[in-house]
């Protein structure tokens, strides 16, 4: 049970998707895609985080696909996605491009929710073509641009080089994280979660966590190290929305207010008290309703209108 790869009942228990399919990158990498929902509903596409998987998204899934057809997709060697040599920002957002190629229809639009490094796969991918063509409006939650272990503050100690050092020894640890005991919950609250999280939600994080293979947690730490999208943020012109938990040791709320004043159409910035890295586990409803009123208010089929493609529109 310590190696169950996500919770098996509650609300964060993955719901059984509609279909499955695998889509192939440009560069030849595999990536699995999970719908939910009913197949002409408004469309809703989800892109998780650093160390995550379809998983992380159970409570938005099983929400949403009530009347969204909801698209969750496991980022390269993550879930069921196979590794890949492949680390950087481009392949993520060749990994975005191709889920958006083979799962809308050419000029239906949807809401792109990004968690953390789905969040930086955004910013990335924020010129592709399919971006401009499918992305009606963006939710960002825990997430950042650049800095990011120069501002991370997992490590108890003022800013400075000595942190910044520590904190780049601890987030590309090579070592293997191990089973799901109760000292790895109170250790992956610490660094990923506000002090108010329930022990359903930490357990829900740390078997997602935990499934995630030492190697692809290294790899991707690196390019999260290096990561610099200053200017892929001023290329997201659709609407965006932001969300960030006031106790985020990750992706600190600093990032969020400069993503705001960035952006050439932020249309709103939640701050929430208390609240950690893991945001759309610790306010799934909030969340939910985000991604929710973001589809209501920009695609034209969940208001009941005829949606225009972007050729018409233009």
């Amino acid at each position: 049970m310590s190696r169950l790869l996500h919770v098996a009942d509650g609300p964060y228990a993955p719901p059984v998707p509609a279909h499955e399919l695998t889509v192939t990158a440009a560069d030849g990498a595999r990536i699995h895609v999970e719908v939910h929902g009913p197949e002409n509903a408004p469309a809703v596409v989800l892109t998780h985080g650093w160390c995550c998987s379809t998983a992380f998204w159970a409570a938005q899934i099983r929400a949403l696909a009530a009347d969204h057809r909801v698209i969750a997709y496991d980022q390269r060697g993550h879930g069921r996605s196979p590794a890949n040599p492949a680390y950087g920002t481009e392949p993520l957002a060749d990994d975005l491009e191709a889920v958006l190629e083979a799962t809308l229809a050419p000029g239906e639009r949807a809401v792109i929710a990004g968690h953390s490094m789905g969040g930086m796969t955004l910013m990335a991918a924020a010129t592709r073509p399919a971006v401009r063509e499918h992305a009606a409006a963006v939710l960002l939650t825990s997430t950042g641009s650049a800095r990011l272990v120069a501002s991370a503050t997992v490590v108890p100690m003022r800013a400075g080089r000595v942190r910044t050092w520590l904190t780049r020894r601890v987030l590309g640890s090579r070592a293997p994280l191990g089973p799901v005991t109760p000292l790895a919950r109170r250790i992956l609250k610490y660094g990923t979660m506000g002090p108010g999280s329930s022990p359903q939600m930490v357990d829900a994080c740390a078997r997602i966590v935990h499934a995630c293979p030492s190697r692809v947690r290294h790899g991707w730490s690196q390019v999260l190290d290096l990561l610099d999208l200053d200017h892929g943020v001023r290329e997201l012109r659709m609407p965006v929305e932001i969300v960030v938990g006031t106790a985020d040791r990750l992706t600190p709320p600093v990032h969020a207010r400069a993503l705001a004043a960035a952006l050439p159409d932020c249309v709103g910035l939640t701050e929430l008290p208390g609240l950690g890295h893991m945001t759309p586990v610790e306010a799934p409803d909030l969340v939910t309703g985000k991604i929710r009123a973001l589809a209501a208010t920009y695609i034209p089929s969940a208001r009941g209108e005829r949606a225009v493609p972007v050729e018409e529109s233009a």
